[in-house]
């Protein structure tokens, strides 16, 4: 009965009680989910750690007999701004760099940046409206929210890993946990600052908090292919 366990549980998609592991020898395959965007603003922008290694990172935070299947980054590619003007040649270095680590393992999903100049009011006096600069990324909480949906349906995966704190993804942890049966457990950028919100919490099975010493630990090499990537300098 027990060795037919694990291969029950992969069948009807739920997943193995955490302290069950162990005893049934069963491997809950974890897809990871990465809202790129609240990740880099909540734990990475005034850091020196943005050249991460995700996979590393989730093997190394995943609970004991949770195995890391893929990565899932979602992001759009940043436009050049006047205060700002390499950022996207720094991005496409990184996307490279993860790519020639981590292989397969390792899925970009893009949405869009728009940039566009809009008159916005003065929040003090005198109330006149200036023209600024708006920056803003589309898509990348609907192509999470899809693509998790997605893999909970087709069985992809026994537990999810979301790294975001946005509550627009609300519906699609309920989905994934309530009607798929599947195990989520959420990360939450910014932490201890920054806490989770209880719309995301409610749907998951356990939070753990995003912090800069398992990120100083989780970096990639500092060149890649033979001296043909390298971390950018102003990292």
């Amino acid at each position: 009965m027990y060795g037919l366990l694990p291969l029950l549980l992969r069948r009807q998609g739920a997943g193995a009680p955490s302290g069950a592991l162990a005893f049934s020898g069963f491997q809950m395959r974890t897809i990871a989910y990465v809202d790129g965007f609240n990740l880099y603003y909540g734990s990475l922008k005034n850091s020196p750690h943005k050249w991460l290694d995700l996979c590393e990172y989730f093997r190394q935070t995943l609970p004991a007999g949770y195995v890391l299947e893929k990565v899932k980054y979602f992001t759009a590619r940043v436009s050049a701004l006047p205060n700002d003007p390499h950022a996207p040649a720094r991005q496409e270095i990184y996307l490279r760099a993860l790519r020639a680590h981590s292989g397969q393992q390792f899925q970009a999903i893009e949405g869009r940046f728009s940039v566009k100049n809009v008159r916005a009011p003065l929040a003090a006096p005198p109330h006149r409206t200036v023209e600024i600069i708006k920056s803003e990324e589309k898509g990348s909480d609907v192509n999470l929210a899809v693509e998790l949906v997605n893999d909970a349906w087709l069985d992809s995966f026994e537990c999810a890993a979301i790294v975001s704190n946005d509550a627009d993804l609300e519906r699609a942890l309920k989905i994934a946990k309530q009607y798929r049966k599947k195990r989520i457990i959420l990360y939450t950028p910014g932490a201890p600052i920054r806490r989770p919100l209880g719309q995301l919490t409610r749907w998951s099975h356990k939070q753990i908090d995003v912090l800069p010493g398992v990120l100083a630990k989780c970096q990639l090499p500092v060149t890649l292919m033979d001296g043909a990537i390298s971390k950018p300098a102003a990292w």
